[in-house]
């Protein structure tokens, strides 16, 4: 991307971008990047401070990963996202390790985490946003863990089917069991067990060639609640 293209993004992701100062905004640029990630390739590994990354087209799955390996998907980033929890120089009382990779072939630009926290140290309006940019996150995480220790199976599955038809449209999810397992931080065999039991009951149907397609929202829906 030449400068004025990132100048373009960065006024559409950045509402703090006209207040900063010619030197800020030149920062920012000189630092950023384009970069394209192939689906399944690692983008952020950790503890290293990657940047911010803003998604432009393709997807990325933000996780955590157990000493005995097991995975548990915090939240996905779509094309117009951001995330912040790759820039680990900058929150830097994140204790925890986010590990993200690229669902899809993916095209990001990522602002240099040193950059970005220079910018940020002088900026007060940086400073907020990137807080609340978190806060937001954090709030998709909590989401997240309150499923896994307080909901039931059945009831977690349903809330993750309907998200997915509403984001994408349509009625049906394209995604393998194993998928579904690895974002709801689950095992293949519980989720093939419940989605059985739903194909029993007529909520959905489920094929390899077509997906899960569901029959019956408001079935669905009354599961959810």
């Amino acid at each position: 991307m030449n400068e004025n293209q990132l100048t373009q993004l960065f006024e559409t992701a950045f509402p703090f971008w006209e207040g900063l100062s010619k030197w800020d905004k030149e920062t920012f640029l000189h630092s950023s990047y384009e970069v394209n990630f192939r689906a399944g390739a690692n983008v952020h590994d950790g503890g290293e401070c990657t940047g911010v990354i803003l998604v432009k087209s393709g997807s990325l799955r933000l996780y955590l990963l157990s000493d005995e390996g097991k995975e548990v998907t915090l939240y996905r980033l779509f094309p117009g996202d951001m995330c912040i929890l790759s820039a680990s120089c900058v929150l830097n009382s994140l204790t925890f390790d986010v590990l993200i990779d690229a669902e899809e072939d993916s095209e990001c630009v990522v602002v240099g985490g040193c950059a970005y926290e220079g910018v940020w140290q002088r900026s007060d309006a940086v400073k907020i946003f990137t807080y609340e940019t978190a806060l937001s996150r954090f709030s998709d995480i909590m989401w997240v863990m309150q499923q896994i220790l307080f909901m039931s199976m059945d009831k977690r599955l349903a809330i993750f089917l309907l998200d997915e038809v509403a984001k994408n449209g349509g009625d049906t999810v394209k995604l393998t069991h194993e998928q579904i397992a690895k974002y709801m931080g689950s095992a293949r065999e519980v989720v093939s067990r419940m989605l059985k039991y739903f194909a029993s009951e007529g909520l959905v149907t489920a094929s390899r060639s077509e997906g899960i397609r569901i029959i019956d929202k408001k079935r669905l829906r009354k599961i959810a609640t």
